[in-house]
């Protein structure tokens, strides 16, 4: 069960990136239980809308889970404008599995979208 967590990720990713011509890097996607996997989807489903708005050219996107606990990390090469729609909604998806979020803009250079649960 899993595998196809990580699939429907992977899945989900590729076709947003033919869709919008964004490039996307993985840099590790960790298998994940089904609820994590569910709210670490809508996460990255959010956060995406906000990369495609923000007029990125490429998205990295990175999902580790282990004994550490679970960590999620999306970088884009955006302009690093402060953004506020959909972050109230994605700490709220990833809240619902017991972690904590947190968006970061770096003006000219990219918005980072951390999420932790257990680190």
């Amino acid at each position: 069960m899993k595998q196809a967590c990580t699939d429907s990720l992977t899945e989900y990713l590729t076709h947003w990136s033919a869709r919008t011509g964004i490039a996307v890097e993985t840099w590790a996607l960790a298998s994940l239980p089904r609820g994590d996997a569910r709210a670490v989807l809508e996460t990255v489903r959010l956060a995406l809308e906000h990369v495609a708005r923000a007029g990125a050219t490429t998205v990295s996107v990175a999902v580790t889970h282990g004994g550490r606990g679970l960590r999620l990390t999306i970088s884009d090469n955006g302009p690093g404008t402060a953004a506020t729609e959909g972050v109230a909604a994605m700490r709220a998806a990833f809240a619902r599995i017991g972690g904590t979020l947190t968006v970061h803009a770096y003006p000219g250079e990219g918005t980072t979208v951390n999420g932790v649960r257990g680190v």
